[in-house]
């Protein structure tokens, strides 16, 4: 489809197609998979600093061993020497380490002695999926037996069949739910369903990403596009959660800009993942709910207040609440550019696209320490009120892969399938 369109499109390629921006993105990939080399730690995958040393204060978190994980199996499959290998310690440490043998799931965090949070967060689990659907497209050892593990747990308790949704977090008996019920989660299993669907054939999972996807458009067309974030455990919306906590790192208060963007890509990967599996597929409302939400989270979020970037959260009128600027927003927002303009080929998504780069070139990379510097304060200069340290690489690698494959199958089965 994506090559249909550029060999279409009159003029000639954009700058997001040019041989030279692709050839930039390789170099910065190749960056960041230096940098996150080094945060290797016995139990998994540690917290890094701003100058890439594993923070010695925090645990092992799953969430990071998982995206690690991935990148890991992302590298792997562009054929960066080593990258197998870091594949398989983040597969061994999940299977193991993380791995809750009597009460099944996976820890939140750990030590090399033990579990830290032992709670059960489909967030997390989430990203067990897509780890090990990555080391499944990567042909790692171990990866398809973890998948396996990974969405029996996640089918038997978190996906809610009469809601079309996932629970967000247990106890690690999983004896009590959180009466919390939450987007964030949904919309990385939303990416971890689409991946398992590759690595395993089983379209289930695609039908439950769609399910999640269309309630949650649902949802966002109600309230002008800003989508409702924290829900009680009857999924009525809870618009005023959190706004005494407007910072908070995984559930601020208000419409996250960056979940505006990034649901909008994951709109375009699922309507072309439903149609490759079935032509006839309805998937209009997708692609109009991904123009949608793109559009409401550019016109809130970038430029503001007077400076370049994106805020971080806006209150229901579109005001800025925090104006901190998030490395991973950016990531989505060309990555959500990237996808509209490789479904459609509208000009109007290429020249934000090339503004957004220039952006992060400008403020965001970090060229004298590696990677990304992962906050900035609302003049653009570094800052760690919501993200302290570079613990992830995960959207920025993504960012320099989505431009340069289609929309489907999902990234680590398109470079497995070249």
């Amino acid at each position: 489809m994506a090559e249909q369109i550029r060999a279409a499109r009159p003029g000639g390629d954009s700058w997001i197609d040019s041989a030279e921006h692709r050839a930039w993105l390789d170099v910065e990939r190749d960056g960041l998979f230096d940098f996150a080399a080094r945060s290797v730690h016995p139990a998994g995958f540690g917290w890094l600093s701003d100058d890439g040393t594993i923070d010695p204060e925090r645990p092992i978190e799953l969430w990071i061993t998982c995206r690690m994980t991935h990148v890991f199996a992302l590298a792997t499959l562009v054929g960066r020497p080593g990258a197998a290998e870091l594949t398989d310690h983040g597969l061994a440490a999940l299977t193991d380490r993380f791995r809750d043998r009597v009460d099944d799931g996976w820890f939140s965090s750990i030590t090399v002695d033990g579990p830290v949070d032992d709670g059960k967060a489909a967030y997390a689990h989430a990203f067990v999926v897509l780890a090990a659907s990555s080391g499944v497209a990567a042909g790692r050892p171990g990866a398809e037996a973890l998948l396996t593990d990974a969405l029996a747990v996640n089918e038997q308790r978190f996906w809610r069949e009469a809601d079309g949704m996932v629970v967000d977090a247990w106890d690690r008996r999983w004896s009590a739910a959180d009466p919390y019920r939450g987007v964030n989660a949904n919309m990385h299993t939303v990416e971890a369903y689409l991946a398992a669907a590759d690595a395993t054939g089983d379209l289930v999972w695609q039908a439950r990403a769609d399910r999640i996807t269309r309630r949650v458009l649902g949802w966002a067309s109600a309230n002008d596009w800003r989508i409702p974030e924290h829900f009680d455990e009857d999924w009525n919306p809870l618009l005023e959660y959190h706004r005494n906590q407007p910072r908070h790192r995984f559930q601020p208060y208000g419409a996250t800009i960056g979940h505006g963007l990034e649901w909008s890509r994951l709109c375009l990967h699922l309507a072309a993942a439903l149609a490759a599996a079935d032509p006839t597929a309805e998937v209009d409302a997708l692609r109009e709910g991904a123009i949608a939400l793109y559009d409401r989270a550019a016109a809130d979020g970038w430029a503001v207040d007077g400076a370049d970037g994106f805020v971080y959260t806006t209150d229901w009128s579109g005001q800025p609440v925090v104006r901190d600027r998030l490395h991973w927003v950016v990531n989505e927002a060309t990555n959500a550019a990237a996808a509209l303009w490789i479904e459609t080929g509208d000009p109007r998504y290429a020249a934000p696209y090339r503004q957004w780069w220039d952006y992060a070139d400008r403020y965001l990379i970090d060229r004298d320490r590696g990677s990304w510097r992962h906050e900035l304060d609302p003049g653009n200069a570094p800052s760690a009120e919501v993200w302290s340290g570079k613990p992830d690489a995960y959207h920025a690698v993504q960012a320099t892969l989505i431009p340069q494959l289609p929309l489907a199958p999902s990234l680590a089965a398109a470079l497995a399938r070249g």
